[in-house]
């Protein structure tokens, strides 16, 4: 067990028995062309979580951590997406855009078009798992609780995009799951103004987990690993 100096409290973390979860790095939500951006959404921040990330996938899989990038697409005749009788229809984005913009229908997080794809810079490795949802949460729907058990995974680190939307929904079913749910806090960016950003972190640190710097994540598994070597 390893202590991570975690807020609001510290806790003690088995790195055998986490992972770190990847949510929605792909260039609809973080790439020039992708669909936040086609939407007038602010994607300033979104590099600087894909630097992030270069430095923290890495050390996690050497330290022993399982990796699951978890993606959101539909299929090209939007099967999985509900229909009109599904909230989701009429309040997920792509869904939205697609209807407003009929150039972009098959185009915007279908599967096997690009704007589904995860970000070049963060491509799973080998051993990297690859879970593909279809709302909010990386729960809904998906073998990921199942996957996360048959490992025998207690501890989930979030990152990825957005803060607000994907990764709240997922962290909030992993708390609701008995998962404990860990933030890291640089690793992600919001959909919306900087006020959701803190808004969310205020969530978890008050009722759904706690959060942790990136630096003192990278900090304390590398020093689990050194002290392995």
């Amino acid at each position: 067990m390893t202590l991570f100096p975690t807020r609001p409290q510290v806790i003690e973390i088995d790195l055998a028995r986490a992972a770190l979860l990847v949510i929605d790095m792909q260039n609809a939500f973080a790439s020039k062309g992708g669909m936040f951006d086609l939407s007038g959404m602010d994607i300033s921040g979104a590099q600087r979580v894909i630097s992030v990330l270069r430095e923290v996938l890495p050390a996690a899989r050497e330290a022993g951590m399982q990796v699951v990038h978890v993606k959101m697409e539909y299929d090209a005749q939007l099967a999985n997406s509900g229909g009109p009788e599904s909230p989701n229809w009429h309040k997920e984005l792509a869904l939205v855009l697609m209807r407003k913009r009929p150039d972009l229908k098959g185009k915007v997080l279908t599967a096997g078009q690009w704007d589904a794809e995860i970000v070049d810079e963060l491509k799973p490795a080998p051993g990297d798992w690859v879970v593909t949802k279809t709302r909010y949460s990386g729960f809904c729907g998906t073998p990921l609780d199942g996957m996360l058990r048959t490992r025998g995974i207690r501890t989930l680190f979030f990152t990825g995009i957005a803060t607000n939307v994907c990764v709240e929904s997922t962290l909030r079913d992993g708390f609701f799951m008995d998962y404990w749910p860990v933030l890291l806090r640089e690793a992600t960016m919001q959909a919306g103004p900087e006020s959701l950003q803190e808004a969310t972190i205020q969530n978890v640190e008050l009722c759904l987990g706690w959060t942790l710097s990136c630096a003192e994540f990278l900090k304390t598994v590398r020093e689990v690993r050194s002290t392995r070597v």
